[in-house]
């Protein structure tokens, strides 16, 4: 075949060999194997592991090729209706020759035991896994089974002048997967899948589930065994370095209790994490003893993570300056006496003897929250995750113990103490900074969930502190 056409209107048309590739696979002891050849004689590639394969010859359609190949290398015999398509891969080798499209077809079905055929251009045949080929392969043969493995329908493995021949002596890879179109869910950034599957292997399908107001990014992701895991994408490397040490030091302490973190990219700000049962119980319709029990349970975790790692002192006080300028942003939504409420508890704060630092969550509410049908309660997304005050830790979640002090009290009790009267004070200062902070960002993205918790928080505030 030519690699170049003459047309009607005068120009060159561009055409390619076409190669046919065997991907016989079996299920080995360890998992997938697949049948590879070695090359010998005086023939390209002497010497390399291989896939059973050869050229089309004239009039040959692929399907009547592969099953061809297969008879004269390997002495297996295959139906057609037995050959499956798998990857197609345009080709270039380092000699420049131009280009060429080899197409790989799986076949898991076939009568006859695989055996050399062609000794003078074979001295070599046997199953290795897929997870780990030999070496030296071809480089051409290893970019189709890296997209095979990966479960995409193509690659372009163009190799440059001077590049080696066999995969294993190669300094760059030169394959590029090309993914197809999505099967189910949505089509992920290529780049995330490329780190996911080398994480975690094979996606069959991933769907977004990210929260509608955060800048991160959230897939559950189904591997082609069925495993389940999430992949994070973070709005920024602040948030990324925050998750990343919280799963590696203080989350381990939670045993099935959290997600445990599987891989982590800092380039790309992504991290895997294993799947967790149950939902949020956020919009739960929970009977008033499931409610008690979900609080003592959370109690019992979050004291966990606080004894994760060492207590620290507080620096000085810091919280005006910050309090302030939330209260400029949320004045024009504020309530009349608000802005002095929340002053006076600043000065209150201000006060109040330096508290211990601790590990938190940093974000301890409904919706990071998951409980089972077995009554198991577990936590996750540990981007907000700091030291900082244990009170500070429960003050999102205290807007569930309004009118429900059989809550707070269930969640005391698994946190296994109750809190001093300073930290009773200061629980309700940073109540009252984390009300104006979410006033803020509610008016400022428009988030209503978010102000209209922080104006509950005020107003539960204000009447405490006038009693």
């Amino acid at each position: 075949m030519t690699l170049f056409e003459p047309v009607a209107h005068g120009g060159p048309r561009h055409t390619v060999p076409v190669d046919v590739h065997l991907v016989l696979r079996r299920d080995g002891g360890s998992g997938a194997e697949v049948l590879l050849s070695r090359r010998a004689g005086p023939v390209y590639a002497s010497g390399m592991w291989h896939l059973p394969s050869g050229h089309l010859e004239p009039g040959e359609d692929m399907v009547e090729g592969v099953i061809r190949e297969a008879r004269e290398e390997t002495g297996v015999v295959i139906a057609a209706a037995d050959v499956a398509a798998a990857v197609t891969v345009h080709h270039r080798p380092p000699q420049g020759a131009g280009s060429r499209i080899g197409v790989l077809f799986e076949v898991r079905r076939w009568s006859g035991a695989p055996r050399v055929m062609e000794p003078d251009r074979c001295d070599g045949m046997g199953w290795y896994p897929l997870d780990g080929l030999p070496d030296p392969m071809v480089a051409y043969c290893r970019a189709g089974l890296d997209a095979y493995r990966a479960g995409r329908p193509a690659a372009v493995h163009f190799q440059r002048p001077g590049d080696p021949v066999a995969h294993a002596a190669q300094a760059v890879d030169r394959t590029r997967l090309v993914p197809g179109p999505p099967t189910g869910g949505v089509e992920l950034p290529h780049s995330l899948r490329e780190f996911a599957e080398h994480a975690v292997g094979r996606i069959a399908e991933a769907a977004d589930t990210s929260w509608a107001r955060t800048g991160s990014r959230v897939w559950r992701l189904t591997g082609s065994d069925g495993g389940i895991w999430y992949l994070k994408q973070h709005r920024g490397p602040a948030f990324h370095d925050r998750e990343v040490a919280a799963y590696r030091a203080w989350v381990p302490v939670l045993g099935r209790g959290a997600p445990r973190l599987v891989a982590a990219d800092p380039a790309a700000r992504a991290v895997v994490v294993t799947a967790l049962a149950g939902r949020s119980p956020r919009g739960m319709l929970l009977d008033a003893a499931a409610e008690v029990r979900l609080h003592r349970e959370l109690g019992r975790l979050v004291r966990a993570l606080h004894r994760s790692a060492p207590e620290r002192l507080a620096g000085p006080a810091t919280a005006a300056a910050t309090v302030k300028r939330h209260l400029e942003e949320a004045r024009p939504h504020l309530a009349a006496g608000d802005e002095e409420l929340v002053l006076g508890l600043v000065r209150i704060y201000e006060d109040l003897p330096r508290p211990v630092l601790v590990p938190t969550h940093g974000d301890l509410q409904y919706r990071n929250v998951l409980l089972a049908d077995d009554g198991e309660v577990t936590l996750f997304d540990f981007e907000r995750s700091e030291y900082a005050t244990a009170t500070r830790d429960m003050v999102r979640l205290s807007d569930t113990w309004t009118g429900r002090p059989d809550l707070r009290t269930a969640f005391l009790g698994g946190y296994g103490r109750a809190l001093t009267p300073a930290e009773e004070l200061g629980q309700d200062c940073e109540a009252a900074f984390d009300a104006v902070s979410g006033i803020a960002y509610g008016a400022r993205h428009q988030d209503p969930e978010v102000t209209e918790r922080g104006r509950r928080t005020l107003s539960r505030l204000h009447a405490a502190h006038r009693a």
